[in-house]
């Protein structure tokens, strides 16, 4: 099966080191394992291709240069058509994939006209994502895109329950399939290596955005350290967050008892994993959470013990107290007693662990969602569009 897949958003470096570049990377990784042939679109590639990707075909799109940003969308908006091109150029295929992205929609037309399965996996409401939190001047543009892409596409996948609420306002509910995030287990050791009674460390993985709750971390990790002294936090990742982050920690004294690593390359990160004692997810409060977070997965499949918020779709992946612990969003105390909870028992920390690990590969891997993906578009002919 030959398969288009679409990734025309410039904010992801496909073979790069960002929580969504890891994403297409797997999904495409899953998808060859299940026999399929994938073309890769792409407006920013990123880096080398991993090894085991080295035969997927990559097709770079125009390059949107770094223009003013009302400039900047209009430029992307105005690519489409460069997209449909190279799609009847470098076809025929069998079905076409895309991440959505702000202004992309004529693959989904594409694949429409050629009445062949278009699947549009659906990650955020990007819309109001980038209106709060980097800039949106032609919201209308942008809104008629969403309409366009979302009306054409044959089934919608979204990645949380909160994304599928979302296109409901777009699309009928029937058109929209959650499948969550998932994880590779094969990347990460089964065996956690032996524990260090000397230090406790306490591990974060992401991009060090405003929404992780990274505030929350540190007023935890200062109450734990005053009940652990030998307590320590490994940051994994950069990010906006990651100066005020570190003024923080140093104003409590406690700089010398944190590492960032900084960006690091995704082979890295089991390691890195290997390292933590615990993981943590410490989002705060929101009512519109609507992210299926890949670090928890990860976290999960290197069989670390993990302390999460109760918000959005983690409180349906953790059974607190059974395969993980679940903390009130926002709750820096209850996410320290937690912490501290976990440093007081070696065999809690393993149970929760094992249990993680067993967890996603039952459910959550991304081998799984590929078959789940080839099922949805396996019986979705189309009607060619006169």
């Amino acid at each position: 099966m030959r398969i288009a897949y679409i990734c025309a958003d410039p904010g992801i470096p496909v073979f790069g080191q960002k929580g969504c570049s890891i994403h297409v990377q797997e999904v495409i990784r899953a998808l060859q394992k299940q026999g399929s042939q994938v073309t890769l679109f792409a407006t920013r590639i990123g880096g080398e291709l991993p090894a085991d990707l080295a035969n997927v075909v990559v097709h770079q799109l125009p390059v949107i240069p770094k223009l003013e940003r009302a400039m900047r969308e209009q430029v992307a908006l105005a690519l489409n058509p460069d997209l449909r091109l190279n799609l009847e150029r470098f076809g025929p295929f069998d079905f076409i994939y895309e991440r959505y992205s702000l202004w992309s929609y004529s693959a989904m037309e594409y694949a429409q006209a050629m009445g062949i399965p278009g699947l549009l996996e659906v990650n955020s409401p990007l819309i109001t994502e980038q209106a709060q939190h980097r800039g949106l001047i032609d919201r209308q543009s942008a809104e008629e895109v969403a309409n366009r892409v979302f009306s054409a596409a044959t089934a919608l996948i979204a990645v949380s329950d909160a994304v599928k609420t979302y296109l409901m306002n777009y699309v009928d509910s029937s058109k929209v399939h959650v499948i969550p995030n998932g994880v590779n287990p094969h990347r990460f050791s089964t065996l956690r290596p032996t524990t260090h009674p000397e230090t406790f460390t306490v591990g974060f993985v992401g991009t060090l955005k405003p929404w992780h709750g990274l505030p929350i971390l540190t007023e935890a990790f200062s109450l734990l350290y005053q009940r652990v002294p030998n307590a320590k936090l490994l940051i994994v990742g950069d990010g906006p967050e990651r100066e005020n982050l570190q003024m923080e920690l140093a104003a409590r004294g406690l700089d010398s008892h944190t590492q960032f690593t900084g960006a690091v390359n995704p082979d890295e990160v089991p390691q890195l994993l290997a390292a933590m004692d615990v993981a943590v997810a410490p989002y705060a409060a929101q009512s519109d959470f609507y992210f299926s977070p890949l670090k928890v997965y990860e976290y999960m499949a290197a069989g670390l013990p993990v302390v999460v918020s109760q918000i959005g779709q983690l409180a349906d992946l953790i059974d607190t107290e059974v395969n993980g612990i679940l903390c009130p969003p926002g709750d820096a105390i209850a996410l320290a007693e937690a912490l501290e909870k976990l440093w007081r028992s070696p065999t809690l920390r393993h149970t929760l662990g094992q249990a993680a690990r067993q967890t996603v590969i039952a459910h959550h891997t991304w081998d799984a969602i590929a078959q789940k993906i080839l099922h949805i578009a396996s019986p979705l002919p189309m009607e060619v569009k006169r």
